[in-house]
């Protein structure tokens, strides 16, 4: 009754192989488009934007990008945070640099040189694999923060190790800086959001993305049957690394302004990625989405039930999220591997034959 395929048919290839061949998950996808471009920047306030929609915009492209290492190539990354703050030193630098380039060119250079450092950390992983391989990439998250600590040149010789992101704009309106409107930040991180997910969703579809799942699944059986590993694993890592760079410049520039890397790309950013591909679901660009808004709605609701409602004291309420989110690791890992994409996918196979029994 709510979800149905049936008339639905193709006369061509390229119908055929859409990003989304069912009728009723186009328009859908069509639908919270239009809500997310023409509907929302109207409605939003500083408080939801810099509350909810900023943040799960920015980690939902980091989720992507480690999904597509992790989830689809397997290669296991504690890194994403060291590699976040790849992404937003060279944001600073360009930005203080080239002032009159776009903000949006100094986004994607910013996640182009964190696909180079990803490229180089990636390395290690044609020799080792799993928890070597894991170690090897923690190993990357404290070189690089202790790089952007201890070299003045990233932070521009600042007396307090910070950087600041200058005021930039993009066709007038201000993006970055103190004078931004909620509209106008929230609007340019979905921009790039949304092309993340489909470039993400394209790749997983095609030839490189089959190489990577075969990586994942066994790589010794991929590369006898013509899987050349090192450009599977490399590719991986690059393109992981530059949604990651993009999430971390985006962080930095558009949402907190102000940086300290230890403070905001240590390894405890690492593991929240982590949490949101494990919770979301491995090798799922639904499941990317799905576990950034889950951790980011999270502490809001804990905080309007804990402490608005019923008056717990704001630390309690910190650490029954953590208790909360262990435990949902540990429920899905052991009872759903696959995540809230499985749950959903679940959800949808169970409307098509509604209201008929299984």
């Amino acid at each position: 009754m709510f979800y149905r395929e049936a008339g639905d048919f193709s006369t061509t290839y390229e119908e055929d192989n859409q990003t989304f061949p069912i009728r009723f998950d186009r328009y859908l996808y069509y639908l919270v488009l239009i809500v997310a471009f023409v509907i929302i920047p109207f409605l939003i306030n500083d408080y939801w934007a810099n509350a909810i929609l900023l943040p799960f915009l920015i980690y939902a492209i980091a989720a992507i990008g480690l999904n597509i290492l992790t989830g689809y190539c397997g290669q296991v990354s504690l890194g994403t945070g060291g590699f976040m703050a790849v992404g937003a030193y060279t944001c600073y630098k360009l930005m203080t640099a080239f002032p009159d380039v776009s903000m949006f060119i100094h986004v994607i250079l910013a996640g182009g040189v964190t696909a180079f450092v990803g490229v180089l950390f990636g390395l290690p992983s044609l020799r080792i694999k799993g928890f070597y391989l894991a170690v090897a990439t923690l190993a990357a998250q404290f070189f690089l923060v202790w790089l952007f600590n201890r070299v003045a040149w990233f932070y521009n010789y600042s007396a307090s190790g910070q950087i600041n992101a200058p005021e930039r704009t993009v066709l007038g309106i201000a993006v970055t800086g103190p004078n931004t409107d909620a509209w106008a930040t929230y609007l340019f991180c979905l921009i790039f959001c949304t092309a993340s997910a489909i470039i993400a969703r394209n790749l997983t579809r095609g030839t490189l993305g089959r190489a990577w799942m075969a990586i994942r699944d066994m790589d010794i059986a991929a590369e006898i049957i013509g899987v050349n590993p090192l450009k599977a694993k490399l590719t991986a890592f690059a393109v992981s690394s530059f949604f990651v760079g993009v999430a971390g410049a985006l962080f930095f520039a558009v949402y907190l302004g102000a940086v300290e890397v230890g403070e905001v790309f240590g390894i405890t950013k690492s593991f929240l990625v982590l949490f949101m591909i494990i919770i979301g679901g491995l090798g799922s660009i639904f499941g990317s989405l799905a576990g950034a808004a889950f951790l980011v709605l999270l502490p809001v609701v804990l905080k309007v039930l804990g402490v608005d409602v019923l008056n717990w004291p704001t630390d309690i309420v910190a650490h029954f999220q953590l208790v909360i989110v262990g435990a949902l690791i540990i429920i899905f890992l052991i009872a759903e591997p696959h995540g809230l994409a499985q749950l959903w996918r679940v959800a949808k196979e169970k409307l098509r034959l509604w209201p008929f029994p299984h």
